[in-house]
C-alpha cells in the first residue's frame, strides 16, 4: 500500500498544534489540521510491508499490540495517497463506528506496532483516520442511515461511554430498538465528563455523534441510574436482552496519612466538575484557580489534570509519577511490535513547561503523607524518592532514606487509575463479578451468569482504551444479535 519507497522519501510529520501559552488561554481543541497535499505524503509511507501488525489487534506482554478493532489501515493509507477519500472514508467505517472518537484520545496502539517503526518513526496513522472522518463529515457524507428492517426485540444498554455507543449503534444496525440508559445529564460517559474540551470537543463531535445516532433511531434517556430511577427488575421484564457498560469507575484511593483533609479530590471528580462548568456556563464546583496542584498519578488522565489546572489558572502544578523516567528509545526488554515504553512529552506537560519552565512530572516519587493547617485543610504534600527492588520475584518501590521533600499543595488531584464497576447495580441483578471485581463474562460470548444480561468495556475487562471499549461493545453486540435471532451478520 502507498507509494512505492514513499517511506524513504518522506518524514513522518504531524499537523502544527495552537502554541501553548494561546491554547491554555480556552477550552478548544489544540490540533490544527493538516493540508490534504501532505497528508497524500504520510499516506505515501505506509510500506506494503506484506505482515501489517497495525491492525493485528493483540495483547503482547500486557500491552496493547496494533488495533484492536483491526482497522483495515493499509488500504485507508493507499486511498488518501491515491486522493480517494469517499473510498478511505468507507473502508473505515468497515470497522470502526467512531473513528472521530480514536482519532483524537486513542494513544495509537497501530503506530506503536507500524513495521516501518522498526526502522523510521512509524506511519501517522492516528492524525490520517483523524482526517478522514473530519473530512467525511465537512463533504456530507456522514448522515443518518435508514434502517431497512426492524425487529420485535428490545434491547437496554447500560451506559453511554464507548461500549455502550458501539453497542447500541451495532444492534440498532440489526434491527433492533435499543434504549440508552445514562444516569448523567450528558451522554457519552467519560468521554463527555472525563475527557477535557480541548482534547474531545462534546458540542462539535460527541454530541455530534449521539445525534446521529438519534436519527438512525436509538433512544437515549438521561439522568436515569438504572436501579434507583429505573428498577432492575422492570429492566428484564421490559427489555429481551440488557446488555451492561457501566465501565470501571471506582477510583483507586491513596492510603496516606492524612487523606481525609480537605483539598484531596478524585481525578475524574474534578474533571468532571471542570467540563459541566464549562458546558453550562457556570462556575466549577472543583477549581484550581490561584492554588498550588499536586497530581498523584501519570497517564492520560494525570495529562488531562495537569492541562485543565492551567486553564484554570492555578498558580503551579506539579505531577508525581511513581515509575522511573522512560528512556528515549525502545529498550532490548521491549522490542517491537510491544508498545513503546519510551519518553513523551503529551500536551499538558508541554504547555506546563511553557509556562513553568520546566516539564510538571516528577519520577520515582513516593506520596508519604499529607499535610494541613489546624483547619485541615490540605497545605503541603511530603513525597520521597523510591527505588524499585526486586522482593520475591516482584518489583516493588522502596523509599529512599534521606529524599523526603515538602511539597505546597492546595489541591491534590489522584489520577491513579480504576480498580473496577460500581457493585450497586450488579448485586441488584445478582451478576456475578470476577476476582478483580469485573463482571465475569467471557469475550466469546459476553454473556454473564444471567440469561439476557450481557457485559462489555470496562466493566468486563477493566480499564482500558477507548478502542478497547469499542471492540467489546461490536463484540457484544454480535453475541446478543446472535442471543435474539438465533444467527447474526454482525461483524
Amino acid at each position: 500500500m502507498g507509494k512505492v519507497k514513499g517511506f524513504m522519501e518522506y518524514q513522518r510529520a504531524l499537523p502544527a498544534d495552537r502554541e501553548p501559552l494561546e491554547r491554555i488561554q480556552d477550552w478548544q481543541e489544540f490540533h490544527l489540521e493538516m493540508p490534504a497535499g501532505e497528508l497524500q505524503k504520510q499516506g505515501a509511507r505506509c510500506m506494503d510491508c506484506g505482515t501489517p501488525y497495525c491492525h493485528t489487534g493483540f495483547m503482547l506482554s500486557g500491552m496493547t499490540s496494533g488495533c484492536p478493532i483491526h482497522n483495515l489501515i493499509p488500504e485507508w493509507n493507499d486511498y488518501i495517497y491515491k486522493g480517494f477519500w469517499h473510498e478511505a472514508y468507507d473502508r473505515l467505517m468497515k470497522t470502526n463506528n467512531f473513528p472521530e472518537f480514536t482519532g483524537r484520545v486513542c494513544p495509537a496502539p497501530c503506530e506503536g506496532s507500524c513495521v516501518l517503526g522498526i526502522i523510521e518513526p512509524a506511519v501517522t496513522i492516528k492524525n490520517i483516520e483523524y482526517s478522514i472522518i473530519e473530512h467525511a463529515f465537512a463533504e456530507g457524507w456522514v448522515e443518518p442511515k435508514k434502517i431497512a428492517k426492524r425487529t420485535l426485540k428490545r434491547v437496554a444498554v447500560v451506559g453511554s461511554g464507548p461500549a455502550g455507543l458501539a453497542c447500541a449503534d451495532q444492534l440498532n444496525k440489526a434491527g433492533h430498538s435499543v434504549t440508552v440508559f445514562e444516569r448523567d445529564d450528558r451522554f457519552g460517559g467519560l468521554m463527555m465528563y472525563g475527557i477535557p474540551n480541548m482534547k474531545l470537543d462534546k458540542l462539535q463531535v460527541v454530541e455530534r455523534r449521539i445525534n446521529l445516532m438519534k436519527a438512525e433511531g436509538v433512544t437515549f434517556t438521561e439522568s436515569t441510574t438504572v436501579g434507583v430511577d429505573y428498577p432492575s427488575d422492570k429492566l428484564l421484564e421490559e427489555f429481551d436482552a440488557v446488555v451492561l457498560c457501566t465501565g470501571a469507575t471506582k477510583p483507586r484511593d491513596l492510603a496516606a496519612e492524612g487523606r481525609e483533609f480537605t483539598g484531596i479530590h478524585f481525578a475524574m471528580d474534578f474533571l468532571r466538575s471542570s467540563t459541566k462548568a464549562l458546558l453550562d456556563g457556570t462556575a466549577p464546583v472543583l477549581s484550581a484557580a490561584g492554588k498550588n496542584v499536586v497530581v498523584i498519578g501519570g497517564g492520560d488522565t494525570g495529562t488531562d489534570c495537569v492541562a485543565s489546572s492551567l486553564r484554570q489558572g492555578c498558580k503551579s502544578v506539579l505531577q508525581l509519577e511513581i515509575m522511573p523516567k522512560p528512556p528515549l528509545e525502545r529498550e532490548a526488554s521491549n522490542p517491537w511490535p510491544e508498545w513503546p515504553k519510551t519518553f513523551k512529552v503529551d500536551y499538558g506537560q508541554e504547555e506546563a513547561a511553557e509556562l513553568q519552565g520546566e516539564d510538571p512530572r516528577h519520577y520515582s516519587m513516593m506520596t508519604k503523607k499529607f499535610l494541613s493547617d489546624e483547619k485541615g485543610a490540605l497545605k503541603a504534600v511530603e513525597v520521597s524518592r523510591v527505588e524499585w527492588v526486586k522482593n520475591e520475584g516482584r518489583f516493588a518501590p522502596m523509599p529512599v532514606p534521606g529524599t523526603e521533600q515538602i511539597l505546597e499543595a492546595d489541591l491534590v488531584l489522584l489520577a491513579m487509575g480504576f480498580i473496577g464497576p460500581e457493585e450497586h447495580l450488579l448485586q441488584q441483578l445478582q451478576v456475578v463479578q470476577d476476582e478483580r471485581s469485573n463482571i465475569r463474562a467471557t469475550e466469546k460470548t459476553y454473556l454473564t451468569n444471567r440469561e439476557k444480561i450481557f457485559a462489555a468495556g470496562d466493566a468486563r475487562r477493566g480499564q482500558s482504551l477507548v478502542v478497547w471499549a469499542i471492540h467489546e461493545g461490536r463484540g457484544a453486540a454480535r453475541e446478543c444479535d446472535r442471543f435474539l435471532m438465533g444467527a447474526t451478520s454482525l461483524p
